[in-house]
């Protein structure tokens, strides 16, 4: 749970509740990226006014947004209003300038991928125009037509991967998952989530068991908001009650998302997803990872490799500000594990399933 308040700067709004149908928690509106302050659920409904580069980049670090596709997108609007604010700086220093932004903004985390792609994509689009010669508006017009484009490739990716997703579960099938992958972490329906959504309305999941996931709390706060809002039947379990739920229940699938895959399928994800992995193996339980091929790294050979963002104390020795722990306590906060392939079932992307969950599949399914 988030240690500290959100940062005034950003101008919080507080807003009506979303409409069910769709969570309207991202948008452009006026020249400003508009960002629902995930911090702040299942509480409230807040939102931040992102004017700038630095101040996107800031709701991604401090997590008011999270969610690797999610945290891409809103990477690439933060480009888009990097290139907005050039028209009052001389036209010899935008490059420089757009150059600086992307910096402060693939610097905000380190372990989704996402990030990476939207912020690269916006910065082609930029050098190019700016090697033709365009002006402050053209430049400004074309950023936020090409992170809207970027956008919209990730809600599509989303139905499509429901659909795939969807279709390895039977009928009346008991989930259990982790963290937040929900509409919440994408442009769209949701990764692990948008699959439990579409098979839900297929009549396939007949319950769903969201890990609370320490110490952000991103299944209850989130994951469970989001299935409640849809009228899903659902229930909380703490992260160590996942082997009991599994070895009592009839539990059919684990589903997860990612945060990054590795050129050999191995899966970053929230901490805790490891040991979910283990479990699952040890139970004879479907292991799913849904995540777009933009989550996928083949400049990184295996997990070994993929950067493990350590965060604060503050937000394992504090909730809500309250301090659950001895005055000066010790501890460790990795935001992320790796599960090895070989614990992974299946990985579902917008490309296709890629089962097994090899790297030899993987580059097959991605080249296709």
């Amino acid at each position: 749970m988030p240690a500290a308040a959100p940062s005034a700067r950003h101008g919080n709004t507080a807003r009506p509740p979303f409409p069910k149908d769709k969570v309207r928690h991202m948008a452009w509106d006026r020249g400003t990226l508009r960002v629902l302050d995930q911090r702040e659920l299942p509480l409230r409904e807040v939102y931040l006014r992102c004017r700038t580069h630095e101040e996107v980049a800031a709701a991604i670090r401090d997590m008011a947004l999270r969610g690797a596709p999610l945290i891409g997108c809103a990477a690439a609007y933060g480009v888009a209003l990097a290139g907005a604010n050039l028209a009052r700086a001389p036209r010899s220093s935008w490059k420089t300038r757009l150059d600086a932004a992307c910096r402060v903004l693939l610097d905000s985390r380190p372990t989704a991928v996402n990030l990476r792609y939207g912020v690269e994509r916006l910065r082609t689009r930029a050098r190019a125009l700016l090697q033709e010669g365009a002006g402050a508006a053209r430049l400004a017009a074309e950023l936020k037509r090409e992170a809207d484009a970027f956008t919209e490739e990730d809600l599509e990716c989303c139905r499509t991967m429901a659909d795939l997703g969807a279709a390895l579960l039977k009928k009346n099938s008991t989930i259990m998952t982790h963290c937040n992958a929900g509409a919440l972490a994408t442009a769209g329906l949701g990764t692990a989530v948008g699959v439990i959504r579409r098979a839900y309305q297929l009549g396939k999941v007949r319950h769903v068991y969201p890990c609370e996931t320490r110490p952000y709390l991103q299944g209850s706060r989130l994951t469970l908001w989001e299935l409640m809002q849809d009228g899903i039947p659902s229930t909380l379990i703490t992260d160590n009650m996942a082997a009991h739920i599994m070895k009592t229940e009839r539990i059919d699938a684990v589903i997860v998302g990612s945060d990054r895959i590795a050129a050999n399928a191995d899966v970053a994800n929230k901490i805790g997803t490891y040991g979910l992995a283990i479990l699952a193996k040890h139970h004879g339980i479907p292991f799913y990872v849904v995540a777009p091929s933009t989550t996928v790294d083949l400049r990184v050979k295996s997990g070994v490799s993929i950067p493990i963002e350590e965060r604060s104390t503050r937000e394992v020795v504090e909730i809500y500000g309250r301090s659950i722990a001895p005055l000066g306590a010790r501890a460790r906060h990795p935001a992320f594990d790796v599960t090895p392939h070989e614990l992974v079932t299946a990985i579902v992307t917008e490309k296709g399933v890629v089962r097994p969950a090899d790297g030899d599949r993987l580059k097959r399914v991605l080249a296709a």
